[in-house]
C-alpha cells in the first residue's frame, strides 16, 4: 500500500493564475507560503517554504474568483512531479501539489467567506454530506523554547 497525500495551511504569495485547457476546463495555479521556526544557535527564527499548487474545474474557478494574494488557505491533495523539455531542449522538472480540496481560511473581516470550501462536497460542513472529519486548525503548534534541538 502507498499513500500520496499533502496538506498545507499557508498564504497565497501572489494572486491565483487562471487559464483553461484546450477542452475548456478551468486550471488555477497558486504559490503558497508556509512558515515554520528553526533554531539557529540559541534563537528561533522563522523559515518560509514555497509550494506550487494546481487545481482544476469548479475548485479552480472558485479559487480564482475568491482568493487574492495574502489569503490564508487550507490545501489537501497529492504530490506530483512533471517532466518536460524547455525551448532549448533542456529537460526540466517541477513538483507541485494537485489540490482536490481548497478551503478559504481567515475571518469575515477579509471580505471573503470564512472557512468556505472551494468545491461543493470537498470538506464543507454540509450536513447532508458531512464526513465527520475535523476541520483543520489554524492555530500555531506549541513550540517549547527550552527544547535543545
Amino acid at each position: 500500500m502507498s499513500v500520496n497525500k499533502a496538506i498545507l495551511v499557508g498564504n497565497l504569495g501572489a494572486d491565483p493564475e487562471m487559464r483553461q485547457t484546450n477542452s475548456g476546463q478551468a486550471v488555477c495555479n497558486l504559490r503558497i507560503a508556509t512558515t515554520h521556526r528553526t533554531k539557529t544557535g540559541d534563537r528561533w527564527e522563522p523559515a518560509t517554504e514555497w509550494h506550487n499548487v494546481v487545481c482544476f474545474g469548479r475548485t479552480a474557478e472558485n479559487v480564482g474568483q475568491y482568493c487574492t494574494k495574502g489569503k490564508q488557505v487550507y490545501i489537501e491533495g497529492r504530490i506530483q512531479t512533471r517532466k518536460w523539455k524547455d525551448r532549448d531542449g533542456n529537460e526540466r522538472r517541477s513538483t507541485e501539489v494537485v489540490a482536490h480540496e481548497v478551503k478559504f481560511l481567515g475571518s469575515r473581516q477579509d471580505d471573503q467567506p470564512s472557512h468556505q470550501s472551494a468545491a461543493p462536497g470537498y470538506g464543507g460542513r454540509d450536513p447532508a454530506n458531512d464526513t465527520g472529519r475535523p476541520q483543520p486548525s489554524t492555530r500555531q503548534p506549541f513550540v517549547d523554547e527550552g527544547i535543545p534541538f
